[in-house]
């Protein structure tokens, strides 16, 4: 299908590619989430997260299961060794899909009590893992097991290599959702989707400073009027992919709004992969598209 596009900013153009089809990979699913690539298979990864499933696309075949028991995942990533870290929502845990195909599990207790349910997460250079973890796996048994949170707060948590237990680096937001890294990996933005359930919450990207394995204060960025932010990718450029209700919408570091590529269903989240960096695949309630870009997503070429 043609693409749908809207600018606000002359910068917009510089970032798609006006003649790029919007391409519908799979359709048929629940809720889909979690979009992470490998680049040493050329392939992406994705959730399912009511139907307990990832799903595989080696971009030259076609979508194959890759798990029928996710554990209800729902955000995943690749550390530094190519491995796949996974946000399961059933074991409340965030955990590692190691080359033999058993799992480690890396997070799964703060203080000695339960997380609520690990959402989203990504890495850093240094090795570092980093998660937000709300209450939405645990609301229903529709992504996971209704159950009451042990945590008294929502947070972002940093796992360090030296540390075995997630420390909480992020306790004063109400609902935090997708994060992304800077290209410096000077700032992580966390995106809190509270007026998902809270007609007056939080629908806001927030900036947190980075110091080491800590963060300084949450400063709101900008805030998505169609819906709620959820997801979030980095070009090379720095600017910042957000999913919405309405589509990808695509902001500067400053928090200026550029433009937004609309989508024919809901964005839950996004991924930047392809052999040049360049493929954007959307994950988008029961679908999931892609579209060639102007622009390469800041890790998506990096080899493991």
């Amino acid at each position: 299908m043609p693409l749908d596009y809207e600018y606000y900013d002359p910068r917009m153009l510089d970032l798609i590619l006006p003649n790029s089809e919007l391409m519908r990979v799979h359709t048929g699913m629940l809720w889909a989430e979690g979009p992470v690539y490998f680049p040493a298979g050329d392939y992406f990864l994705w959730s399912d997260i009511p139907n307990n499933r990832l799903y595989q696309w080696p971009t030259d075949s076609s979508v194959r299961v890759f798990s029928y028991d996710s554990g209800y995942t729902n955000g995943n990533t690749r550390d530094g060794m190519g491995r796949l870290v996974s946000c399961r929502h059933l074991s409340r845990s965030v955990t590692r899909t190691e080359p033999d195909g058993t799992t480690t599990t890396l997070a799964a207790l703060h203080d000695n009590r339960k997380l609520n349910s690990p959402n989203d997460v990504v890495t850093l250079r240094d090795g570092s893992i980093w998660f937000t973890d709300p209450t939405y796996g645990i609301l229903t048994d529709y992504e996971g097991k209704k159950a009451d949170p042990e945590q008294d707060f929502c947070g972002v948590y940093c796992i360090a290599q030296d540390k075995a237990e997630p420390q909480a680096v992020v306790t004063e937001l109400e609902k935090p959702n997708g994060l992304a890294f800077s290209k410096d990996e000077s700032v992580l933005y966390v995106a809190d989707s509270a007026r998902s359930h809270n007609p007056n919450g939080h629908h806001h990207v927030f900036a947190c400073p980075v110091d080491g394995h800590q963060l300084g204060k949450p400063a709101a960025l900008f805030e998505i009027e169609h819906g709620v932010p959820d997801g979030m990718r980095i070009d090379e450029h720095n600017h910042i992919w957000c999913s919405s209700a309405r589509g990808v919408e695509i902001f500067d570091g400053q928090g200026v709004h550029i433009g937004c590529i609309n989508i024919p269903e809901p964005v839950a989240n996004l991924e930047f992969g392809g052999r040049k960096g360049n493929r954007l695949l959307i994950t988008a309630s029961q679908s999931v598209y892609c579209l060639y870009v102007a622009v390469k997503g800041v890790r998506a070429m990096e080899k493991d």
